[in-house]
């Protein structure tokens, strides 16, 4: 059987000055320079070495491969001195067999190549190309006759799962490299056995079988491949896949299982402050926690192939995924290998997560695109491979805001989804409403989904008279407290992604907010702080009770009445003020009281059992040629 030992300790990295230093991976060298703007953050290669020892192995029976999950963007690989492969794209795992240049002790030499070219993606984009070997990096030993390891980097098992009324049929495929026998096992959540089927290609039935429904149910299965010789197991792969069905109606919107289920949720960037990519697996944690206490039931996982680990947590936690490569921003005709590749990747190495529903072939292409003819053409391969490879899921892409409902481009997928930010980008909250109509009443049989929209929001810049543009706390939940009622009035919408769910780097951003920063996120880069605009979601997604007063970073306030705004799930709040009941109200989502502001007052929301508080000050209008800082007060902007 297969063994795993990882190579994460003791690595030698030559960085962009040249200079080696002691690492320990997961690594990017972008990590600050990435994120502090100028669009200068440092592209080219950088090299990364380690030594180690041969594992344990039977040469003449096993075989010695090395695994990397994620290095960007472009791979040299060398092992003692000999080159073992070349890998280009940035997000995905590939392998290497090493077996025969092994010696009793190893030299592993990795090139890793972040520079602009023009034919590897993303080449441009609004976020930070981070280089690094950012994901683990394994050795594993196996036998020479193993479920193969070097298809496209996937475990080499393909499982589809079909409902048939109260039953399952599920075809295993499986590729091999050398000689053996395929047993095959499926296993209920606890274990017990429920089908056995052998071959390269098998049906198997479940009875009765238990159904992932999304965040309700998340119900997973395990399949186990052996491969047995001569009567002996060699190997063995353990994947989990889950029995659900899938629909998208124009009119109506998504379905799962046979019934309606609204998807609004998020869209997700990987990276983290101060360490770029180079995150680890209580990171995945905390974002996935973060995002199911927000209530959300779907997760754009933008523009790039995610961690496996954050798959296997969608599948957990029962989130309907959108999953896609980084074909973005603009088509280069020397890349269309590359999003071929890429996508091929995509498909073989995530298969058999049932949380995936639609594969997403590029994100906002007609920005800078020149050869329309070649990018619609690449469009169209793109989409057919996708159908070839996997016949059970959609295809989707995500439109520039400046693209037209009536470009081609947005009508070679079988769904679509918009990237659009009226009334934070151009004025008008209400050009929404008018937009989907139209597109609506236009092609009322073409399923439309809104991919991206949000407004800029940094927790210490306030205004009382929030307005759009000035990157405060308060227009950004002004903003998204229009968004969702905007979307209650389109219910057919097939799926909605707030962008983004966590502030993420930016470096060529250098204007409004902070530089190298996109702060669209409803939580902040460092996951510390949630934003106003976290909580009216949960107000409308979450089942969980909460009670929340906004703008509490915002204290020193020059009004002799200001208005407190409370979000909550519950259907009553009250408000105290020093003690004092000051009102109570009965509605939904948004609550609003106008509270006298002499001195310092001290603000109680209750809603139920919920209790939160809060602290206002007033105090004298600043000198006007008074100039605040943001790192200085809690209301940088005094309106």
């Amino acid at each position: 059987m297969r063994t795993y030992t990882k190579l994460m300790k003791n690595w030698q990295f030559t960085g962009p000055d040249g200079s080696t230093a002691a690492v320990d991976l997961p690594h990017t060298w972008n990590n600050i320079d990435g994120q502090d703007g100028g669009n200068d953050y440092w592209r080219g290669t950088c090299t990364y070495t380690t030594q180690f020892a041969a594992p344990a192995y039977d040469a003449a029976t096993q075989q010695v491969w090395l695994q990397f999950e994620g290095v960007n963007a472009t791979a040299d690989v060398t092992v003692n001195g000999q080159k073992v492969t070349h890998h280009d794209g940035g997000y995905s795992t590939f392998r290497a067999d090493i077996t025969g240049i092994l010696a009793e002790q190893n030299t592993l030499t990795v090139a890793v190549d972040n520079s602009r070219n023009d034919s590897v993606y993303p080449q441009k984009a609004d976020f930070t190309f981070y280089g690094g070997i950012y994901r683990d990096v394994s050795l594993i030993v196996v036998s020479r006759d193993h479920i193969a390891l070097g298809y496209l980097g996937g475990c080499g098992v393909q499982i589809t799962p079909t409902v048939q009324g109260a039953d399952a049929s599920v075809n295993v495929k499986t590729w091999v490299e050398g000689e053996g026998e395929v047993e095959i096992e499926l296993q209920a959540a606890d274990g017990t056995v429920v089908a056995q089927g052998s071959g390269l290609d098998a049906d198997l039935k479940i009875e009765n079988a238990h159904l992932w429904n999304g965040r309700e149910d998340p119900y997973l299965y395990t399949c186990v491949v052996r491969m047995v010789k001569n009567g002996t197991p060699v190997d063995e792969v353990r994947q989990r896949f889950g029995v659900r069905s899938f629909s998208v109606d124009a009119k109506k919107g998504f379905f799962l299982n046979g019934k309606a289920y609204p998807l609004h949720g998020v869209s997700r960037h990987q990276d983290r402050k101060g360490l770029g990519n180079a995150i680890t697996r209580e990171m995945h944690d905390e974002d996935m926690e973060l995002i199911k206490e927000l209530g959300a039931n779907t997760i754009r996982l933008a523009h790039y192939q995610h961690d496996q680990y954050f798959y296997d947590l969608c599948d957990e936690n029962g989130m309907v995924v959108w999953a896609e490569i980084p074909y973005i921003s603009e088509h280069m005709p020397g890349g269309r290998d590359n999003t071929i590749s890429q996508m091929k990747e995509l498909i073989v190495q995530n298969y058999n997560h049932p949380s995936i529903v639609c594969w997403g072939v590029s994100n906002e292409i007609t920005i800078s695109t020149k050869d329309k003819k070649d990018m619609l053409d690449n469009h169209r391969v793109l989409n057919d491979l996708c159908h070839e490879m996997d016949k059970t899921r959609l295809t989707t892409l995500a439109c520039y805001a400046m693209c037209g409902p009536f470009n081609r481009v947005a009508h070679i997928t079988d769904l679509v989804s918009w990237n659009l930010y009226l009334g934070w980008y151009v004025p008008g909250l209400f050009l929404n409403d008018l937009w989907m109509d139209f597109f609506h009443t236009v092609y009322p049989n073409r399923p439309l989904g809104f991919s991206e929209y949000g407004a800029e929001g940094m927790p210490n810049l306030h205004s009382s008279k929030p307005r759009r543009g000035d990157h405060t706390e308060e227009y950004q939940a002004v903003y998204h407290e229009y968004m969702l009622e905007c979307f209650r009035r389109h219910p057919w919408l097939w799926a909605t992604h707030v962008w983004n769910m966590f502030d993420f780097a930016a470096d060529a951003r250098d204007q409004g907010g902070e530089p190298g920063m996109n702060h669209k996120g409803l939580v902040t880069f460092d996951r510390k702080t949630k934003k106003d605009s976290f909580f009216i979601y949960k107000a409308w997604w979450s089942n969980d009770p909460f009670v929340h007063i906004c703008s509490k970073r915002f204290v020193d306030r020059t009004e002799s009445e200001i208005e407190v705004k409370v979000y909550s799930n519950q259907k009553t709040v009250a408000l105290y003020a020093d003690g004092q009941k000051i009102g109570e109200q009965t509605g939904e989502h948004v609550f609003t009281f106008r509270l006298p502001l002499s001195g310092e007052v001290h603000v109680k929301a209750v809603a139920g059992d919920r209790i939160d508080e809060a602290m206002f000050r007033h105090v004298d209008a600043p000198n006007p040629d008074y100039k605040l800082s943001r790192a200085s007060s809690n209301s940088a902007n005094w309106v």
